[in-house]
């Protein structure tokens, strides 16, 4: 008779085991479905950004190169990023934007400043202001960070949706290598093609100094071009890169080991 207990109590023990279980799997079950035709849905059929995988450089039409430290090495991304130093960051606190010149001068001595050039360069279906051959003030853009087609317009606020990106950030470059270099060399870092690019307002207020290791492109598509171009400009103008940063660009360039180094040639 005992046994007979210890074996019933036993088996109420198990019973009850399988009904939690049960319970616990109809819960979750639920839950998946409530996501699922909620939020879910939809994140799960949300398309991936299809945006430019480059971006222009030069076009020597109407530009006129700014002569860098070095030409940029041919060949791979890669072997590019192998032959740049590894050091720490240098310190910042002395850094001034005056150190590069005055922004957006006419350092190729084309007769449009640098940023209407860049303007030029990347936008389409360009119009300039009344008497201007020089001063944009519309155009078009398949922005590359975003992936978003954008609209141009000058204005007091309508400019500011499109902005012209140091690709190497001028307070990246000042703590890893810049301090070193002349003032016409800074000057030619802040205003070369090759380190320069339209790009979306807030995007680029976000990145704001980031290296690699802390902030890429939303358009995964332009990764690629876009870390080839900051090793293009840290190779062209004898600055480094932390271990960090270069992990970053090396984990990109992973997917895309073929991808070549970037020239305003």
């Amino acid at each position: 008779m005992t046994v007979s207990w210890r074996a019933y109590r036993s088996a109420r023990r198990r019973s009850r085991q399988a009904w939690v279980l049960l319970a616990v799997l109809t819960l979750a079950a639920a839950g998946s479905a409530g996501w699922f035709f909620t939020a879910g849905q939809f994140a799960a059929a949300e398309p991936a950004i299809a945006g430019p995988s480059e971006a222009p450089v030069f076009d020597g039409t109407w530009m006129k190169p700014v002569v860098p430290v070095h030409t940029v090495p041919q060949g791979s991304a890669l072997d590019a990023l192998e032959g740049l130093p590894v050091k720490g960051r240098a310190p910042k606190d002395n850094y001034q934007r005056e150190a590069f010149g005055q922004a957006w001068l006419d350092v190729d001595r084309n007769g449009c400043d640098t940023r209407n050039d860049i303007l030029r360069r990347d936008l389409t279906a360009v119009g300039f202001t009344e008497g201007s051959k020089c001063r944009v003030a519309s155009g078009a853009i398949q922005e590359p960070y975003t992936g978003k087609a954008v609209e141009f317009r000058r204005g007091a606020e309508s400019s500011k949706e499109i902005q012209i990106d140091h690709v190497v950030a001028l307070g990246d470059a000042w703590q890893k290598g810049a301090q070193g270099l002349n003032s016409q060399q800074r000057q030619s870092l802040a205003n070369d093609p090759l380190n320069l690019i339209a790009a979306d307002g807030p995007a680029n207020q976000q990145k704001s100094a980031s290296d690699a290791a802390t902030w890429l492109p939303k358009n995964k598509n332009f990764r690629c071009h876009y870390v080839a171009r900051q090793i293009s400009v840290k190779a062209s103008y004898e600055l480094w890169v932390t271990q960090p940063e270069k992990d970053a660009m090396k984990r990109v360039l992973d997917s895309c080991p073929d991808q070549p180094t970037i020239s305003a040639r």
